[in-house]
């Protein structure tokens, strides 16, 4: 107990001052709405797309496919593999994959911004006043300055 008596709360006040820090802050709200989020995508993968593709192709559920390297004996169970289950999750993760990269492609273009306007004016190197950009020779110094095009 030597050790509380070298931090009595410096350490409690460390830990508290890391916790409510915006950073910490944020990264909690980012887990739990992308938990909330990963929700929604797979409710949309398996309630909304895969209905779809299970139309086109006739079944999109593999998982009963399996390949038995050994059959089941009175003493042992069956070693097999199910490529079926593996199929249906590459399949799931590609989905989601292809859905939410169209979402970020989306949101990404909502929050695209206009690019800035060329600036058309800029400082005189002797005197520091405000020009045009066209100037040949500032208004104020009367020094010449090169035109920028």
């Amino acid at each position: 107990m030597a050790f509380l008596k070298e931090y009595p709360l410096t350490l409690f006040q460390e830990f508290k001052a890391f916790a409510v820090k915006g950073n910490v802050i944020d990264l909690a709200v980012g887990v739990i709405v992308g938990a909330a989020f990963g929700k929604i995508v797979n409710s949309l993968v398996n309630d909304v797309i895969t209905p779809w593709l299970a139309l086109i192709t006739g079944t999109v559920d593999f998982s009963d496919k399996i390949l038995t390297l050994r059959d089941a004996t009175e003493t042992t169970a069956a070693v097999t593999v199910k490529y079926g289950l593996f199929i249906n999750t590459v399949l799931e993760f590609f989905i989601v994959g292809f859905a939410v990269f169209l979402l970020v492609k989306q949101v990404n273009r909502w929050k695209r911004k206009d690019p800035a306007p060329e600036p058309t004016t800029r400082e005189c190197p002797f005197c520091y006043s405000v020009i045009s950009k066209k100037a040949t020779k500032c208004p104020q110094c009367t020094s010449s300055v090169a035109a920028i095009e």
